[in-house]
């Protein structure tokens, strides 16, 4: 971590007003490996362990199927390492940010994964707080490690919950959290909670699964899903190969055709077959998407037209929705 970091923190003990402060071996060139982080209020201390604070004990991640795949597989949706750009193009596309609006912008990353967004931001200039609970934080900061040379931007990692950040209030330009909201325990108190973390005036874009009725038609998803969040991961993961290996071949036909490839939605494997990928690679995005359906304690998805109300109730404004996307603002007073 770059030891200014310690400016934009707070303790999630007792959310001290005073900075907290580094205890350990010299830092080099500003950059701190090991070490931890000590509240000079209530004397909580927190590990830097690989140049990345953490503020979670192992007990408290429930998404240890996503550290599990990630640190396996974490390059497939990184563009720079799978010669596509995919996730540059849909973060733009989404968050409907301009490219140069994002440089030099204090940006965080809420619910980072391998850090394939936290990779874009960085490389356009942001400065990027990217946080997970799980140890798919790793992975992300071995992704945007290549941006730590930038004066002014760059990535910087944290290990913590999103329902207690150890951030200070009113920092950020903009927060994006995208793919994460479905599969934390209470929605609308992540929902709620992010606008604390924007300046006066900044942005919000949030994604999530969708409601309706492709949900119900996923019967046999469902009903697997009765078991497998409670599965080992292995064995969660085994089960998606398999279904993957069966169901793969007949996805890749379907999506062939355009008058019937809308029912590979009911198909009990996340298919992806974006032409830009070669084969395998869209093999290996379904089996991760598959394993990401299976192997997550939580999937709660919402009504956009109800996210819209959860955050005009908390005050935000220029409120805009569609099907599993957000975009709204705080209010500059």
């Amino acid at each position: 971590m770059r030891l200014d970091l310690i400016n934009f923190l707070s303790c999630p003990n007792c959310r001290a007003t005073e900075l907290m402060k580094y205890v350990g071996p010299p830092h080099k060139n500003g950059r701190v490996v090991s070490g931890s982080l000590q509240c000079t209020s209530c004397g909580a201390d927190f590990p830097i362990i690989n140049g990345i604070p953490r503020f979670v004990k192992p007990e408290e991640d429930y998404c240890g199927n996503f550290g599990y795949q990630w640190q396996e597989w974490g390059s497939i949706q990184i563009d720079h390492l799978s010669a596509h750009k995919l996730s540059h193009d849909r973060f733009l596309a989404d968050t409907r940010w301009e490219p140069d609006w994002l440089n030099g912008k204090l940006i965080l990353d809420a619910g980072c994964g391998a850090g394939r967004f936290s990779d874009i931001a960085g490389e356009l200039g942001a400065r990027v707080i990217a946080i997970d609970i799980s140890t798919a934080i790793d992975t992300c900061r071995a992704t945007t490690a290549r941006h730590d040379d930038r004066a002014n931007g760059g990535v910087d990692c944290i290990q913590a919950s999103l329902f207690d950040l150890p951030l200070r209030r009113d920092i950020f330009d903009a927060i994006y959290c995208m793919g994460v909201i479905q599969h934390t325990p209470h929605p609308t108190a992540l929902m709620t909670g992010l606008p604390t973390f924007l300046k006066p005036g900044a942005q919000l874009f949030l994604n999530f699964y969708e409601e309706g009725v492709w949900r119900r038609l996923q019967i046999i998803k469902y009903s697997l899903r009765l078991v497998t969040p409670f599965l080992p991961i292995n064995v969660t993961w085994a089960l998606s190969k398999i279904l993957v290996t069966l169901l793969f071949p007949l996805t890749a036909a379907i999506a062939r055709i355009p008058k019937i490839k809308i029912l590979n939605h009911i198909i009990p494997i996340a298919a992806v077959h974006n032409q830009l990928l070669t084969l395998e690679q869209q093999r290996t995005w379904t089996l991760l998407d598959t394993f990401d359906w299976y192997g997550a304690r939580f999937e709660k998805r919402q009504y956009h037209t109800d996210v819209a109300k959860i955050l005009a109730d908390s005050g935000m404004v220029r409120i805009s929705t569609e099907p599993g996307l957000a975009w709204c603002h705080k209010p500059t007073n």
